[in-house]
């Protein structure tokens, strides 16, 4: 093989194929008056993309499978088949409300360096798997990482087949839907390693000036669906004392999260109530029932436990104090993952030979890395974002060059493991 250092990306090449698959799913944002994307999973415009890339995979003379949860998984075999496979992959379903590069860079940065390889003529000894899973954000049937996970073992098919969105269709029903329900084996011989390049999603990389991330680990996530029922009351005639209101319920749950956060007795917490929805939706009517979402990230597993049980402790109260049910059950939850020593040293080390600024630090989102770290070795390289990090919005950008710098280091630790002579012992 050609000396690794002499290789690159093709920097103009990978960043119009992240302009054409943001064309999938576009809308033009209200607030910003920009460009966004809202492909959710499983929907019509995530078939459409998926439809695309695999056609780039059968282009690139990949060998395209599709299990039953819809995770897609382009193959390029290497010249000795007994060697376990290394597999690079993202995801390509989006929020409502994102931008081009969450998930679909680190998929189109592995199509890229199968291109590389392909250009260059060059046969590795060790198989190349390119992949995209299926519903990681969660946004539509409330489970993040969700093909990932079902891939990996730590959710069921069928539990996951019994999901459904908020208009009552089934994973399984949006899967078929959009021609996706696929027949390859669900668990596949367990990979060499796992690679995964991501957009930052935060402003640590940009204010520092680093060019890559080099990523130690994923903090624990929690989310939960909290549903309070109350009573319905005139707003102008119930007194204030015998009100059983489940919108101020909801308030008091979201509040004592903030101080949660603020008061230091729980590490680096973060909570957030992105979904608040009271009915029956009236401005004179006192609230009789509200949903709730709560999502928990701490660095510590020991913490987020604390925070799990003062938080059951503070639905208790409200219960007796407001007068409302509380009715709560967990949609998602993993515990902190520490990546591959190994691999973060090989990560450090490529972008050192690159000549590229780089910083070890903490996700603070979730990743199909994390699913995959539970069975091989897995790493991840982040690149910064512009507009101060900003993720989940039109606004999130990553330069061309951002972009070649994590995908160039991307590569290079991939051709050292894909030359590897042997497995190493497990």
């Amino acid at each position: 093989m050609p000396a690794i250092g002499d290789l690159r990306v093709d920097s103009e090449r990978l960043y119009a194929s992240v302009q054409a698959l943001g064309r999938i799913g576009a809308y033009r944002d209200a607030e910003t008056g920009l460009k966004g994307v809202n492909r959710l999973a499983l929907s019509a415009a995530d078939g459409e993309a998926r439809r695309q890339l695999v056609a780039r995979m059968v282009e690139l003379g990949l060998e395209v499978e599709v299990d039953p949860i819809g995770n897609v998984y382009g193959l390029r075999p290497g010249s000795d088949p007994a060697l376990a496979p290394l597999l690079i992959g993202s995801h390509i379903d989006s929020v409502p409300t994102a931008g081009k590069f969450d998930g679909c860079l680190g998929v189109l940065s592995g199509l890229e360096i199968v291109r590389v390889l392909r250009d260059a003529d060059l046969a590795p000894r060790r198989s190349l798997v390119v992949s995209f899973f299926t519903e990681e954000e969660g946004c539509r049937f409330g489970t993040d990482m969700l093909g990932s996970a079902v891939a990996t073992g730590r959710i069921g098919l069928q539990e996951a087949y019994a999901l459904r969105d908020r208009d009552g269709v089934s994973v399984r029903e949006a899967l078929e839907a959009i021609g996706f329900l696929g027949g390859a084996p669900l668990h596949r011989p367990t990979p060499r390693a796992f690679l995964e390049l991501h957009i930052e999603q935060g402003p640590v990389l940009a204010a520092g000036a680093h060019e890559v991330g080099v990523v130690s680990g994923v903090q624990a996530i929690r989310w939960q669906e909290v549903q309070i029922t109350g009573r319905s009351a005139h707003a102008g005639t119930t007194p204030m004392n015998l009100r059983r209101d489940a919108g101020l319920a909801a308030a008091r749950v979201n509040v004592a999260l903030r101080e949660m956060c603020a008061s230091g007795a729980y590490g680096g917490m973060r909570a957030t109530c992105g979904v608040t929805q009271a009915l029956p939706g009236r401005i004179n009517i006192v609230p009789a029932s509200c949903r709730l979402s709560v999502d928990l990230r701490n660095l510590e597993d020991q913490a987020m436990a604390a925070v799990v049980r003062d938080l059951e402790a503070l639905y208790t109260r409200i219960e007796s104090e407001e007068g409302v049910h509380i009715e709560r059950r967990v949609t998602a939850e993993t515990g902190t993952v520490a990546f591959d020593p190994a691999l973060r040293g090989s990560i450090d080390g490529a972008a050192a030979r690159l000549g590229l600024d780089r910083l070890e630090l903490v996700s603070g989102a979730g990743h199909d890395a994390q699913e995959w770290a539970r069975l091989c070795p897995a790493g991840m390289v982040f690149v910064p974002g512009e507009n101060e990090g900003i993720s989940h919005n039109p606004r999130e950008y990553s330069s061309p060059e951002q972009c070649a710098a994590g995908a160039n280091v991307l590569l290079q630790v991939a051709l050292e493991l894909l030359d590897e002579r042997e497995d190493p012992p497990r």
